[in-house]
C-alpha cells in the first residue's frame, strides 16, 4: 500500500526542495531566506518580511514545516530526508537522525520505518532504491562501515536520549568498544567539533585507560557527528530549548528540518498548511458540531450515544467498514463523575452492553492488544481521564463527550487531535460522517466554544480565523441533530446560529434599550459571556467595547471577528445547501468524443519528441562554489565531510564509472509520463556527447555534478513540453469547445459546498461581502487596501460583483487548486479565472482581473483568447470577461453591464 502525497504536502515539500536548491547554489543562507516565495508574498500585502533566525545554529539551515494537527507529518518527514539530500547535501546514501518527543511516538515510527508494506518505509525505499537501513540508538552498533555510504541510514530517537549537559551522564556519548571500526585513523581534519575521552570518562568506563586520554571517543554522538546528518525534528516546539539547541550542534548537523504545529518564537518556519487544507484533501473531519450542555452531564452522555446511533446507522451504508466510536473524558477520582460512575450509568441507564465499553486510564488499559478496526471489535465507547496515550490513533473516532467543567488544555487538545482523523484519509459518502463531534458538559453557554477554539489555535496549529470556522456551536436539545431532515445536500439543515463573546469582566453599563432585544449578558466565573441573537451591528460591537477596560478590548475585537466570520460561515449559501451551477470545462472532440484540454493534449497535437529540438545545454556548468561531500574509504572505513568544490581539483582524473552508469542515473531520475524509455536515453546519449565534446567538460566533472546536471536537463526537458504545448495549443484552439450535457460529469466542474480552496490569510476588510458562495470570512488573498493605503483594484472588482443585482452569488477563485478551483487550460497547463459567478438567471459568468499595466502582455491576451473561445462554444450559457479598472472609459461594474446584457 502507498500513499499518494496530498496537494499540499507537495507544496510543502516543494518549498523545501526550492530553499535547499538556492541555498546549495548561494550558499548566502540570509540572501536565500529573504528570496522565498512566502517572503514575497509578504510584500505583495505589504507587511515586513521574516528574518532568518540563526542564533540557534548560525550557518547550518533550520526552517520548519507547520501542519495543524492530523497533517499527515511522518510521511512528510519520510519525503524530507531524500528530498534534502537530493537538493542540498547531494547525497545518495545519506545519515538521518530522526528524532520523536516520546518512546512511544519511537515505538511506533520504527514499527512503520521498518515494515517494508508500510507507505512510510515505501517513501524511503523508493528514494533510495530500497536501500534503507532503519536502526534505533541500541541497534546502530549493527551497521557495518561498508553500509556507510552505500545505503541510507535512519536512527530513530527521543532527544532526551542525549539531551545533557554532562556528556558522561548519557551512553550515547560514552565510549563503545562495537564502534572502534568506524572510528580507525580518524584524520586530523575530521577531528574538530569531535569528544575525546576524558578523566571523567575513566571514572565512567573503568575499562579505559590513561593510554586512552585524548583519544577520539568511539561513541554513537561521534559516529553522528562524523556523518553529518539531515536531522527531523518532530514535535519541534518540545525541543526550542537551549539545552536542546546545544544538543543538536553536537551532531554536526548537515541541515535541520522542524515539523510541527504550533512552531515557538524564533522558528523559521518555511511553509504553513491550513486546517482548511487538510479538510479539503479530506485529511480531518470538519467541522466540529459543539453542543454545550448546561442542564448536566447525564444529557452530554445521553445526546453522545444518540449521535454514535445516528452516525453507526449512516456508517452501514458506506462502501468501507466504520464504526463511529465517542471518547468520553470522566472527571478524577475525588470529583462527581468519575470512570466508575459513567461507566455504570452507561450500562445501567444507557443499557449499553460491557463489551461495547472499554476504559483507558493509568490503571485500567483495557484499549491495549485491541484492534479498533476489526470489524468483530465490539468497542464503541471508550471512557478515559486523562489525555490518551502518545501514538494512540483511531480514525474511527467522532465523538468527544467531556463531563469536566474544568477542563485541562493540553487533555482538551489530545482528545479533539483523536476524534478529527478522517478514516481512510478519504471523505464518507454521508456528510454527517466527515464531521466530528463534541458534547461537553459546561457552566454557561459559550464557556466551552471559546476555549476549544484556543486550544486549536495555541495547541492544534490552526489558524485563528480557521478555528473560528471550524466550530459551529448548537444549543443542547436541538431535534435538527438526530433526525434525517435534509438541506438538498444530504446534511442536516443548520440552525440559525447565535454568537457569543466571552469578556474578562462584567459590564458595568446597562444595555440600553434598542439592543435588548439583541444582546444577552450571562455572568461566568472568568467575567461574563455576551449573547449576540441576530446580527452583530456596529452599535452591538460599540457598546460590547465600551464595557470592557481598555487593556482587554483588542482581544475582545477579536473574539468578535472571530464570532462574525462563524456566523457569516454558517449562514452563507453554501452552508444553507444552496447549489453552485456547474461550469463546463473546455473540451477537444475527435469522432464525437471528448477529451479534456490540458498540457498533455497539446503536445501530442505537436507530436511531441525530446529529439526534435536542437540538442543543447549552453548555460550549463558545475557550480564549483557548491558544497560537495568528501568521502574517506581509508582502511576500509567510511566518514564524511563537508567541503568546498575548489578544494577538490578532480575534474581532470578519470572516474571509474562511464557515461551508461551516468546515462542509467540520469534516466531513473528523470522519467516523464509520455516519454518512452528509448527517447529519454537517445536524448540523454546525445546530451552527453555535446557536453563533453563540444562543450569539453569532462566526463568526471559531469558524474562529480550529476545532481546539478540532473536539475538543468530537468530544465531544459520542461522547456521543450512548454513549447511543443504551445505549438499544440495555437493550432488547435479554434477546435476546442465547452463540454456538453451528454459528455458526463467529469467534463464539469462543481464548487462543492462543504470545500472550499481558499487559505489563510483570509480578506479581512471592513466591507461585508453579501454574496460570497463560502461567506464573506472565507475569502482568499483579497486586500482591501494597498500597502499605500488606496483601494485595491482586485477588491474593487469583487465588490462590484457583490453589489450586481444580476449576480446570484460567486467565487473567489483560488489558483494553483485543479480539485477545486476551476481552471481553463493554457500553454502551459493552465489558470484560474480570479472570480466565478452565477447570475440569478441562471447563466455563468467568469471574471479575470488585470491590472493596467498587465492588460495587454502575452498571458493576457492568451488567457482572453481562452476565455473567449469557451464563451462562444457554450451555447450562450458562459460569459467570459477580462475586466480592467477602466476600458475606454467604462469601469468595472459598466464592464459586467455590458458582458452581462449583451446577447
Amino acid at each position: 500500500m502507498t500513499f499518494s502525497l496530498k496537494h499540499y504536502q507537495e507544496r510543502a515539500l516543494n518549498s523545501l526542495r526550492h530553499f535547499f536548491g538556492q541555498l546549495a547554489n548561494q550558499a548566502d543562507l540570509h540572501k536565500v531566506w529573504r528570496e522565498q516565495p512566502f517572503q514575497q508574498e509578504f510584500i505583495a500585502r505589504g507587511e515586513p518580511t521574516l528574518p532568518y533566525q540563526d542564533k540557534a545554529f548560525g550557518d547550518v539551515p533550520c526552517v520548519c514545516l507547520r501542519l495543524p494537527t492530523g497533517g499527515g507529518k511522518t510521511l512528510l518527514a519520510a519525503h524530507v530526508i531524500g528530498d534534502v539530500s537530493r537538493h542540498y547535501t547531494f547525497n545518495e546514501a545519506p545519515v538521518a537522525l530522526w528524532l520523536v518527543p516520546s518512546d512511544a511516538i519511537r515505538e511506533q515510527t520504527l514499527k512503520a520505518l521498518m515494515n517494508k508494506q508500510h507507505p512510510y518505509r515505501q517513501s524511503l525505499d523508493q528514494r533510495f532504491n530500497d536501500k534503507v537501513r532503519v536502526c534505533t540508538l541500541e541497534s546502530l552498533a549493527t551497521v557495518g562501515p561498508h553500509e556507510v555510504g552505500t545505503n541510507a541510514i535512519i536512527v530513530v530517537a527521543t532527544i532526551q536520549a542525549f539531551r545533557v549537559a554532562d556528556t558522561t551522564q548519557r551512553n550515547v556519548y560514552s565510549f563503545d568498544e562495537s564502534l572502534i571500526h568506524h572510528f580507525t585513523d580518524v584524520t586530523s581534519t575530521l577531528m574538530p567539533g569531535l569528544e575525546v575521552v576524558t578523566e571523567a570518562d575513566l571514572v565512567a568506563q573503568p575499562f579505559l585507560t590513561t593510554a586512552d586520554l585524548g583519544r577520539v571517543k568511539a561513541s554513537l554522538a561521534n559516529w553522528l557527528h562524523l556523518h553529518k546528518p539531515v536531522i527531523i525534528v518532530d514535535e519541534a516546539h518540545n525541543s526550542r530549548t537551549q539545552n536542546s539547541f546545544e544538543t543538536l550542534k553536537r551532531f554536526n548537523p548537515s541541515a535541520i528540518v522542524e515539523l510541527t504545529a504550533t512552531p515557538v518564537k524564533g522558528s523559521n518556519v518555511l511553509y504553513h498548511v491550513s486546517a482548511q487544507e487538510l479538510k479539503n484533501e479530506e485529511m480531518i473531519k470538519l467541522p466540529i458540531m459543539l453542543v454545550e450542555h448546561v442542564t448536566g452531564w447525564q444529557d452530554a452522555a445521553r445526546d453522545a450515544i444518540l449521535r454514535q446511533r445516528q452516525l453507526e446507522t449512516l456508517a452501514q451504508k458506506e462502501p468501507e467498514y466504520l464504526r463511529p466510536i465517542v471518547l468520553f473524558q470522566a472527571e478524577p477520582k475525588g470529583k462527581s463523575v468519575t470512570v466508575e460512575v459513567l461507566a455504570q450509568h452507561l450500562e445501567t441507564v444507557e443499557k449499553i452492553p460491557k463489551e461495547q465499553i472499554a476504559i483507558a486510564t493509568g490503571t485500567q488499559k483495557e484499549l491495549d492488544g485491541v484492534n479498533l478496526f476489526d470489524p468483530e471489535c465490539p468497542v464503541r465507547y471508550v471512557i478515559t481521564v486523562e489525555a490518551l496515550k502518545e501514538g494512540w490513533d483511531c480514525s474511527f473516532a467522532y465523538i468527544l463527550c467531556s463531563m469536566q467543567e474544568s477542563r485541562s488544555a493540553k487533555d482538551v487538545e489530545q482528545l479533539l487531535g483523536r476524534v478529527l482523523r478522517m478514516p481512510y484519509a478519504k471523505a464518507r459518502k454521508h456528510p454527517e460522517l466527515n464531521q466530528a463531534y463534541a458534547h461537553i458538559t459546561a457552566r454557561s453557554f459559550g464557556e466551552a466554544l471559546h476555549s476549544i477554539q484556543d486550544n486549536l489555535v495555541n495547541n492544534m496549529g490552526f489558524d485563528p480565523m480557521d478555528a473560528a470556522l471550524a466550530l459551529q456551536s448548537q444549543p443542547a436539545g436541538n431535534n435538527n441533530l438526530f433526525n434525517d431532515e435534509s438541506d438538498g445536500t444530504g446534511g442536516a439543515a443548520p440552525s440559525q446560529p447565535s454568537m457569543s463573546v466571552p469578556l474578562p469582566v462584567m459590564p458595568q453599563t446597562p444595555v440600553p434599550a434598542e439592543l435588548q432585544d439583541k444582546i444577552e449578558i450571562r455572568p461566568t466565573q472568568s467575567g461574563s459571556t455576551v449573547l449576540i441573537h441576530g446580527e452583530m451591528t456596529q452599535e452591538v460591537e460599540d457598546f460590547i467595547l465600551t464595557g470592557v477596560p481598555k487593556k482587554h478590548q483588542a482581544m475582545v475585537q477579536q473574539r468578535m471577528e472571530q464570532e462574525k466570520a462563524r456566523h457569516d460561515a454558517q449562514t452563507s449559501p453554501s452552508a444553507r445547501g444552496v447549489l453552485f451551477r456547474q461550469l463546463p470545462l473546455l473540451c477537444w472532440r475527435d469522432n464525437g468524443f471528448a477529451s479534456l484540454a490540458d498540457a498533455e493534449l497539446f503536445e501530442e497535437f505537436s507530436n511531441f519528441n525530446l529529439l526534435n529540438e536542437a540538442i543543447e545545454l549552453p548555460y550549463f556548468a558545475v557550480n564549483e562554489q557548491a558544497k560537495s561531500w568528501a568521502l574517506d574509504m581509508e582502511r576500509g572505513r567510511l566518514s564524511s565531510s563537508f567541503v568546498s568544490a575548489t578544494q577538490m581539483n578532480l575534474n581532470g582524473i578519470q572516474s571509474a564509472n562511464t557515461e551508461q552508469d551516468l546515462i542509467g542515473w540520469l534516466d531513473s531520475q528523470l522519467r516523464q509520463p509520455n516519454v518512452f524509455q528509448r527517447d529519454m536515453q537517445a536524448y540523454l546519449t546525445q546530451m552527453l556527447a555535446y557536453l563533453t565534446h563540444t562543450r569539453k567538460i569532462t566526463l568526471t566533472a559531469l558524474i562529480r555534478g550529476k545532481f546539478q546536471l540532473a536539475d538543468a536537463l530537468q530544465r531544459d526537458i520542461l522547456a521543450r513540453r512548454k513549447r511543443a504545448g504551445e505549438k499544440g495549443f495555437q493550432q488547435e484552439l479554434c477546435n476546442m469547445e465547452a463540454a456538453k450535457v451528454d459528455d458526463g460529469m467529469e467534463f464539469f466542474f462543481n464548487f462543492k459546498p462543504q470545500y472550499y480552496a481558499g487559505r489563510p490569510p483570509y480578506y479581512k476588510g471592513t466591507y461585508r461581502f453579501q454574496k460570497h458562495y463560502y461567506g464573506s470570512a472565507l475569502i482568499h488573498d483579497l486586500r482591501e487596501k494597498t500597502s499605500a493605503g488606496k483601494w485595491a483594484e482586485e477588491f474593487l472588482c469583487a465588490r462590484a460583483i457583490d453589489e450586481h443585482p444580476k449576480i446570484k452569488h460567486w467565487v473567489r477563485n483560488v489558483e494553483k487548486e485543479p480539485r477545486l478551483s476551476f481552471k481553463l487550460p493554457v500553454a502551459g497547463g493552465y489558470f484560474y479565472p480570479d472570480f466565478v459567478c452565477e447570475l440569478t438567471d441562471g447563466r455563468l459568468l467568469v471574471v479575470e482581473y488585470k491590472g493596467q499595466h498587465l492588460q495587454d502582455n502575452a498571458d493576457s491576451r492568451e488567457k482572453a483568447a481562452v476565455g473567449a473561445q469557451w464563451e462562444k462554444t457554450s451555447g450562450g450559457q458562459c460569459l467570459f470577461l477580462m475586466a480592467t479598472a477602466d476600458n475606454n472609459g467604462a469601469n468595472v461594474s459598466s464592464q459586467i453591464n455590458l458582458k452581462i446584457d449583451a446577447r
